[in-house]
This record gives C-alpha cells, structure tokens and sequence, in this order.
C-alpha cells in the first residue's frame, strides 16, 4: 500500500514529467517545424505541422475577440484547473482519479502557461488513416485527454457510490 508521501511523489513526477514533455517538444517544434511544410511518416499515419493556435480545441474560438478569448481560455480555464484540483483533493477522489486530475491540470496548466506567455499555444501533432484525421495538438492536449479518460473509467469503476472517495 502507498503512502500519503508515495502518492504525492507519483503525483508530483506525473505533472513534472507532463509538463517538461510539453515545454521541450513545444521548443523543438518551434525551432525545427515553424515556416516549413509538414512533415509525413509511417505512410501519412503521423505529421508534424507547425501550428499556432489561439483558440481552444482544434481552433474553437480562434475568431472570438481578444477579451472574450482571455476571458475564456486564460482565466475561465485558469478556474477551472485550481477548481478541480481542490475538489479532487477535498473530497478524496481515489488514486487512479488523483492520478487522472493530475494529467489534466498539468496539460491544462502547461497550455495555459503558452497562452498567458504568447497568446496562443503551439500545435505539431496529427495523426489519421486516409481522410480520417485528428487535429493538430501537442503533448499537453494528450495528457489532457489521457488525464480526463482515467478520471470517467475511476469514476465508473469506484463500485457505485454516490461520491469518489477511496476506501482507505
């Protein structure tokens, strides 16, 4: 059984991982795919394309004014994250969730980092078969998504109860 200290380091390496992946791949895309064409492999399964998004997910929002975009992306997302956090730590969610909200906050954070510093935030990655394509994200928008699919199946898995708390 982990300890309160284990968990915490689990945690902690978790976000400093997340977040360092992101800022290096951020940097290298910036420096080695800004101003040249995409890039193919693996048949055209992946591509890096350098993209500067200053909106939400696969660009929502990138036409909005300014303010609203600030208000939504850089400080509504800013509440959102602490918000999470807190409840995840105040009502106990179980480890797999912990481990979920920490993937989340740490792509959230490191996304929100680009936009507070630059106004947008830097994409490279598809990955599709055919006309079947994702759009273009980074290494934050994964964690993103892998973070917010251990919360659902923890959620789904914690045995009915009405709150996600862990049994220890």
């Amino acid at each position: 059984m982990m300890t309160k200290i284990g968990i915490r380091l689990v945690l902690l390496i978790a976000i400093g991982a997340t977040i360092g992946c992101d800022r290096v791949t951020k940097h290298v895309a910036a420096t080695t795919l800004a101003g040249t064409p995409s890039r193919s492999f693996l048949a055209d399964t992946f591509r890096l394309e350098y993209v500067e998004n200053t909106g939400a997910f696969l660009g929502l929002g990138a036409a909005w004014p300014l303010p609203v975009r600030t208000a939504f992306f850089t400080i509504g997302n800013g509440l959102l994250l602490f918000a999470l956090t807190i409840m995840a730590m105040r009502l106990r969610w179980p480890r797999p969730a912990l481990l979920g909200v920490a993937l989340f906050v740490a792509g959230g954070a490191s996304n929100l980092v680009d936009r507070i510093t630059y106004g947008k935030v830097i994409d490279f990655m598809n990955v599709g078969l055919g006309p079947v394509r994702t759009g273009i994200f980074n290494v934050a928008d994964m964690a993103i998504v892998l973070g917010a699919a251990i919360v659902i199946v923890a959620g789904y898995c914690s045995d009915g109860r009405t709150q996600m708390r862990d049994s220890d």
